[in-house]
């Protein structure tokens, strides 16, 4: 306990522990209970970007410790009180007596972690809740016994019991009947996102004994390690053993091979019970997606093949498998607007098979194990029209999909050309991807990757691709805008045959004359943002945003009796009741943006007030030269496209909770504008509130 205590008022093992101050105290007369509270100053490990949008530089806790020497308990209770009111963080922790061992001190940790709001980074924060979490995990054990060091180097090394200061002493500790503590165990390596259980012995006379290895009728052969899994230890070799004889005993279906077992040993760090999870999982759902059969039965569609800039070449000078992706030459949004997830998805998953049979290409001919690949991503053309929202969210559920399912498969990530807008891009991606995995990265801006320690230290210059100055031919596709001809609408991209994610992204709507399709979003805090992305398929309309206090009727589907046309590829629903009056039971909160048909529209509004917000697509008809009788051959051209008087939209809305989305998210706003191919013509909307901006 007094090694504990000197933790505070700050520590310099916990780097983001800036600081505290004492705002409650209480000591009991005879000094057995002793309560402190503090309020704890904390600098967290977040991007600088999330922090720029929450607006604040530190996070407050405040810690209550409740020391009880009668009883030789320490409670230690801890909840945030910064962003309150959006996360609400708990944790709890106990130091007891051992009841077998008065020398021993258990240990008990707790924690909940509950996320309502977070400027709609909910995912991003919760992943830095529980790496921090983790991380002072691992740390705790660590700063303890640096402290009992120091104490031992300044002679302190027994420190007496607390007893009762009165002369006439309780008879025995046995009228104080001790709490009960459930068996020590370890403290695992990572967390669980709520309801953690921790406990550890932290023995100073002697350590925990360690587990034992496997038996010599356990063994692998020697040279069959050698040649296929690499250099392991007795106990990595024993753990491979045993969960691999698990899986015969236990799973139906395919066995995986010793090497990709091992990757998933490795991603746990040869903890059994965590690989066996996270390997379970990992089987269950390759064999509901028939991912093993994925190079054998599923032909990636053209438009990967002409669009999707990436390929194998060759080998590193480790012998590892070499993909090249030129991502900056990527149309991301194309490519999600004419394949969809689902597509993007199945590609990247036969990669990863692709990879894992090269590796074992490999190992055959190099004589040694090759479990990994090798990536190099060249960033060059890399712009602010990558940073699209829902590509950025396909990316991001991508990479968990592959974290999952192919774990210390990315033997090294070479990052080349990395431009300005880098940081940005990978201050939204970094939080999901795994520590072990970002270590492998390495990151060249400019021509860096042309000097010392750059390129020619991992690849043979003979193999260098032509692109980057090598003089290796590279058959890898240059990527380039898709033709928005070959986007497909949402109700196409559902019909795929088996779904590894059910959420669409997009949905299609329908707007014919006098029927507009209209979407609802109730608002409950008045800084919210609503922000929209659509293309014009077919036709001109009219976008207008509308506020109401009072909830429109349920929707209706129109029957579009009087057009005589159904709508195969698109809803059409209206909310706006026909007896409401515009300025009494509604208002316009933007005004009208006329959209040609070709055109992609992103834009976001900030809502002033709460109550339900109103999103119209209306038909648009061009109106006749004013100044002559004669039509216009524009106009001519007009009517003869929208001659069915049916236009057709495909759209997706998001409400971000933050009234400083505009002021923290203006590079992801024009990035959104930039992306289109009539970005050239990129405009705000001159007669908008000033909380909107509409762009082309």
């Amino acid at each position: 306990l007094q090694a504990y205590e000197r933790r505070f008022p700050t520590c310099p093992l916990i780097p983001m522990f800036v600081a505290s101050d004492t705002v409650n105290e209480y000591k009991s007369e005879d000094e057995a209970i002793h309560v402190i509270e503090r309020r704890c100053k904390l600098d967290i490990d977040a991007p600088r970007l999330l922090k720029k949008i929450a607006g604040v530089d530190y996070v407050y806790f405040v810690q209550k410790n409740s020391l009880n020497r009668r009883e030789r308990t320490l409670h230690i209770e801890a909840y945030n009180e910064t962003f309150s009111n959006r996360v609400i963080i708990n944790e709890h922790c106990c130091y007891t007596v051992h009841p077998e061992n008065e020398d021993w001190t258990c240990f008990e940790q707790s924690a909940s972690l509950d996320i309502k709001s977070f400027f709609g980074f909910e995912s991003t924060v919760e992943k830095i809740a529980m790496k921090q979490y983790t991380s002072n995990i691992k740390k705790g054990k660590e700063i303890i016994e640096y402290y009992l060091k120091q104490l031992e180097e300044e002679g302190i090394t027994f420190v007496p019991r607390w007893t009762p200061p009165v002369a006439c002493k309780l008879e025995s500790s046995t009228s104080h009947t001790r709490r009960p503590v459930s068996p020590a165990i370890n403290i695992p390596d990572s967390a669980t996102k709520e309801g953690l259980n921790n406990k550890e012995i932290l023995n100073t006379s002697s350590s925990p004994s360690e587990p034992t290895a496997g038996t010599p009728d356990d063994k692998l052969d020697a040279d069959y390690i050698k040649r296929y899994l690499g250099d392991l230890t007795p106990m990595q070799e024993s753990c491979l053993i045993r969960l691999r004889q698990w899986l015969q005993e236990t799973h139906k279906g395919k066995i995986p091979k010793d090497e990709h077992i091992l990757r998933f040993l490795r991603a746990r760090d040869f903890n059994i019970d965590k690989a066996r999870e996270i390997l379970c999982q990992s089987l269950t759902w390759r064999k509901q997606h028939q991912v093993d059969y994925i190079l054998d039965t599923w032909n990636p569609p053209q438009v990967l093949q002409d669009y999707y800039a990436g390929g194998w070449h060759h080998h590193d000078k480790d012998g590892r498998p070499l993909y090249v992706l030129r991502l900056g030459q990527m149309d991301t949004k194309g490519l999600v607007r004419a394949l969809g997830e689902e597509a993007l998805l199945r590609y990247v998953l036969s990669i990863n098979e692709e990879g894992l049979r090269r590796c074992e290409e490999n190992t055959k001919v190099f004589g040694r194990p090759i479990s990994s690949w090798t990536c190099l991503v060249d960033l060059e053309g890399l712009n602010m029209r990558h940073l699209w929202r829902p590509g950025v969210k396909a990316l991001l559920r991508i990479i968990e999909v592959v974290e999952a399912n192919y774990p210390e498969t990315l033997g090294r990530l070479l990052i080349l050309r990395a431009p300005r807008v880098f940081p940005v891009l990978w201050t939204l991606v970094s939080p999901f991807i795994d520590d072990n995995t970002r270590k492998k990265f390495l990151i060249y801006a400019g021509n860096d990757y042309q000097g010392p320690g750059g390129l020619l230290d991992y690849i043979d210059k003979e193999i260098i691709p032509d692109f980057l100055g090598g003089e290796c031919m590279c058959e890898v596709p240059e990527g380039g805008l898709v033709p928005k001809s070959l986007y497909r609408t949402a109700e196409e991209l559902e019909n795929e045959d088996i779904k590894l994610w059910t959420e669409t992204i997009y949905q299609s709507a329908s707007v014919f004359k006098g029927a507009p399709h209209e979407v609802l979003i109730q608002i409950v805090d008045a800084a919210s943002v609503i922000t929209w992305d659509f293309d014009v398929c077919k036709g001109d309309i009219v976008f207008n945003i509308f506020h109401s206090k009072r909830a429109p009727q349920p929707p209706k589907k129109d029957s579009l009796g009087a057009h005589s046309i159904t709508s195969p590829g698109g809803n059409n629903v209206q909310l706006i009741d026909k007896v409401w009056q515009l300025g009494r039971d509604y208002s316009m909160v933007e005004s009208p943006l006329i959209c040609k048909e070709g055109e992609s529209v992103q834009g976001s509004h900030v809502t002033r007030w709460p109550g339900f917000y109103i999103l119209q697509w209306k038909f648009h008809s061009m109106p006749a030269c004013a100044a002559t009788n004669l039509p216009r051959v524009d106009d001519v051209l007009a009517s003869l496209q929208v001659s069915s008087h049916k236009c057709k939209v495909m759209y997706y809305t998001e409400v971000i909770g933050s009234e400083d989305f505009r002021g923290s998210m203006t590079s992801l706003e024009s990035s959104h504008s930039g992306f289109s191919q009539l970005s050239a013509a990129t405009t705000s909307s001159s007669q908008s509130h000033s909380s909107s901006m509409i762009s082309r």
